[in-house]
């Protein structure tokens, strides 16, 4: 066999080992590119943006005893539901009604004083005409008068007092709501300067759930709706995720925004109001606020269609049958499913839906909706 045959036979042998190896690149890459992929189309969505809340009664009273004395009675039970002018708690009486009936006393004294010294001076104006008395006993009779009317004033003032000591022995609820536990027992001596409410009675017919967001958050909804006045007022209902992760069945709304930032955490204190029917939610309690966000005619994208490369968010786009990276601009609102773009691209563009950050630039992408799958 002659030595040009022989370098002819080799030279076929790569180039067929060439193309071989060639088109087996190319299956393996497109199918490694056999990725789905969607049609960007306009929509309309609603998402909502959670912020952890405290739950507070409407109104929360500590009621604390204004007289000192030993309780002799408990007239409810913690956690009863009371009213507003009920007596929750007696405090011994015995000695508020002693010194009650002994100011009485002083006033009915007072007032006979008066009456004898009005006598007095009265008799004087007649003796003075009769050269009886001189004016001097006139005046002096004058001034009896006035003193006795004076120490009746006192002694009412302090019948006054002795009566409101008496009646605060009754402790009664200054609104309607639900009471908290009882710290104290019959017997227990309490006064002015204890340390501890008698008892906490919470106005739960409505609740209020406060939470914080953060500076820049509040300065978009200011942006969004013109002015903070008019974010409050124009801003849609909100929801409650409660402490069980359930929806909570009535919606609330935003009724109050702090006028200043809180330097320490650079967040801003917001409070949403929720009527609370069944009183399924209470003082002291957690949950979280969900705030809606509306946009109409959006684009709309998975986040599984996305990546992030040093805070900033791509998606890849399919031009003429490549994976063509392009950065998007999204709202900071989302639900952990889907972004809304507010700019990158355009209703037609078509898009790899899944496993973006598995995806090489410039891979040979099928266009069509869910190929590959």
């Amino acid at each position: 066999m002659s030595n040009g045959y022989m370098m002819k036979t080799i030279l076929a042998s790569c180039l067929l080992s060439l193309c071989a190896c060639t088109a087996g690149r190319e299956g393996q890459e497109r199918r490694a590119a056999a990725y789905r992929t969607d049609t960007v189309t306009l929509s309309d969505r609603t998402l909502r943006s959670g912020y952890t809340a405290t739950i507070r009664g409407y109104q929360t009273v500590e009621i604390r005893p204004q007289v000192s004395g030993q309780i002799t009675d408990i007239r409810m039970r913690e956690g009863d539901a009371v009213r507003k002018g009920s007596v929750l708690f007696v405090i011994d009486q015995a000695p508020y009604k002693a010194a009650y009936d002994i100011a009485v006393a002083n006033v009915k004294s007072a007032e006979a004083a008066l009456s004898t010294a009005r006598l007095i001076w009265e008799s004087n104006k007649g003796l003075l005409e009769e050269d009886v008395v001189s004016e001097f006993d006139l005046q002096t009779a004058r001034n009896e008068v006035i003193e006795a009317e004076a120490k009746l004033a006192l002694a009412e003032a302090e019948a006054e007092n002795a009566r409101n000591n008496l009646s605060y022995t009754e402790v009664k609820s200054p609104v309607d709501g639900v009471a908290s536990m009882i710290p104290y027992r019959v017997g227990a001596l309490v006064g002015t300067a204890s340390g501890e409410p008698l008892v906490t009675v919470s106005d739960d017919s409505r609740v209020y759930a406060y939470f914080s967001m953060a500076e820049n958050q509040m300065l978009d909804l200011v942006l969004k709706y013109g002015s903070l006045q008019q974010a409050i007022r124009e801003m849609p209902e909100v929801e409650l995720k409660m402490s069980n992760g359930q929806l909570y069945a009535y919606k609330g709304h935003i009724d109050a925004v702090s006028g200043t930032i809180d330097e320490s955490t650079g967040a801003v204190s917001l409070r949403a109001v929720f009527p609370n029917r069944e009183r399924l939610l209470r003082n002291g309690g957690s949950g979280t606020v969900l705030i809606p966000s509306v946009s109409k005619g959006c684009i709309v994208v998975p986040q599984t269609a996305t990546y992030e490369l040093q805070d900033r968010i791509f998606v890849y786009k399919v031009v003429d049958g490549r994976a063509v990276s392009t950065r998007i601009e999204v709202l900071p609102e989302n639900d952990g499913k889907e972004y809304i773009v507010q700019s990158g691209l355009s209703e037609g563009d078509v898009i790899i839906a899944e496993g973006a950050g598995l995806v090489r630039e410039g891979a040979i992408v099928e266009t069509g909706e869910t190929k590959g799958e």
